[in-house]
C-alpha cells in the first residue's frame, strides 16, 4: 500500500496575503466551496485542474533560516529569464543566480516570496530540449 501527497503546507505570517501572491504567480485558484478571505488563518489554493494544492497556515514565528523544502518552478509558456522578470515584478526577491553555472543556457534562479520562502525558476522545457 502507498500514500499520496494531499497538499503542500507553507507556514507563514499572513495566510491570505501569501496565498493571493502565490495564486497570481502560479495561476492557481481558491477551492470552489471554500474561498479564502482576509483574516483566514489557513488558506488553500489549487491548480485549475485540482491536481495540486498548497495550504498556507499562519504561525507566530517569522522565517529565520533556509527552507528545508522548496518549489522548483518550470515556466509553462515563456523562457526562464522572462519568468524571472515576471516574478520579480510581482514582488519576489532574487537570492541567487545559477544561470550558466554548468555551461551556456544551463542553471536556475533562486528567489524568495514576500515572506522570504525560497523557490527556484528553472529553464522551460523548450530551453532544456534546445540545449540538451
Amino acid at each position: 500500500m502507498t500514500c499520496f501527497v494531499s497538499h503542500t503546507s507553507v507556514d507563514c505570517r499572513n495566510a491570505y496575503e501569501l496565498s493571493e501572491w502565490w495564486k497570481t504567480l502560479l495561476g492557481y485558484v481558491d477551492e470552489e466551496d471554500e474561498p479564502n478571505e482576509p483574516g483566514h488563518e489557513e488558506c488553500m489554493i489549487q491548480s485549475p485542474d485540482g491536481e495540486h494544492r498548497i495550504l498556507f497556515i499562519e504561525v507566530p514565528d517569522a522565517k529565520s533560516v533556509k527552507n528545508r523544502l522548496h518549489f522548483d518552478l518550470r515556466p509553462a509558456a515563456v523562457s526562464r529569464d522572462e519568468e524571472v522578470e515576471r516574478v520579480l515584478a510581482l514582488g519576489a526577491t532574487q537570492i541567487d543566480d545559477q544561470r550558466g553555472k554548468y555551461g551556456p543556457g544551463s542553471g536556475w534562479v533562486v528567489l524568495a516570496d514576500p515572506e522570504g520562502n525560497e523557490f527556484c525558476i528553472l529553464r522551460s522545457e523548450e530551453e532544456v530540449a534546445a540545449i540538451g
